[in-house]
């Protein structure tokens, strides 16, 4: 066989290898494309239910948490009872809305929404006035619903709030309410001046939960201070 005919079969043959490889090199990247679009996909699937699930949590949250105070006739004319879940044990209330109709409702309100739960207990007093202060969501003592409402009721014309006694506090402005309210574990005299605080319920029960908290003081060892023993929230059932 002369050189030149060998030659021209073997660049034929090279054309042939180089022809077999791009096929192969086209089929791989079609794989590739394929697969890149099936990833994309499932990326773009995953985020959208992402998206969905977090808008309808939002949504459930701001359609169950009032966004202002509670209509009072709701609550008016009965007593309500249940109970507070805490991390320092359970605490039965009975909630008087005959005499505190706007708080009660307020309460209950919040109560139903999940609002309380895992919120802790940011004040304990423990000279002179011996209360619990719970109810803000930041624990901070500056925080609320995000409305306010009005005005005090039901309350001690002597300033003199028992043992056991559920209210709701407030600033120095008589109508500015929210979702904060104290347990009063020792009888208590408060200032009448302003109208005093509207007392909405009474612990039926697990006082010594809070008086045992008491016992270990704040925080930093002053009158007035976060609690050294904490106290969170976990859930309130109202009935």
């Amino acid at each position: 066989m002369s050189a030149s005919k060998r030659d021209r079969e073997r660049a034929a043959q090279r054309r042939r290898e180089q022809k077999r490889q791009a096929a192969l090199d086209a089929r791989a990247a079609q794989r590739r494309r394929t697969w890149a679009f099936v990833a994309i996909g499932a990326v773009l699937l995953l985020v959208g239910l992402g998206s969905w699930w977090l808008v309808s949590q939002d949504g459930d949250s701001d359609t169950d948490v009032p966004t202002s105070a509670p209509d009072p006739s709701t609550a008016e004319s009965r007593e309500w009872t249940g109970e507070l879940t805490t991390s320092v044990g359970e605490i039965g209330v009975t909630l008087d809305g005959a005499a505190a109709p706007a708080a009660v409702a307020n309460f209950v309100a919040l109560a139903d929404a999940g609002y309380f739960d895992g919120t802790d207990c940011h004040r304990l007093t423990t000279a002179g006035i011996w209360v619990l202060q719970c109810g803000d969501p930041t624990g901070t003592g500056t925080g609320g619903p995000g409305y306010s409402f009005g005005p005090i009721e039901n309350a001690p014309a002597d300033g003199i709030y028992p043992a056991g006694t559920i209210a709701m506090a407030r600033t120095a402005e008589p109508d500015s309410m929210g979702s904060q309210f104290f347990i009063v574990y020792q009888d208590t005299e408060l200032p009448t001046d302003g109208g005093g605080y509207t007392v909405f319920g009474t612990v039926t029960s697990g006082l010594d939960a809070v008086q045992a908290v008491a016992d270990e003081g704040t925080a930093d060892g002053a009158s007035d201070g976060s609690p050294a023993t904490p106290v969170t929230i976990e859930g309130v059932e109202i009935k």
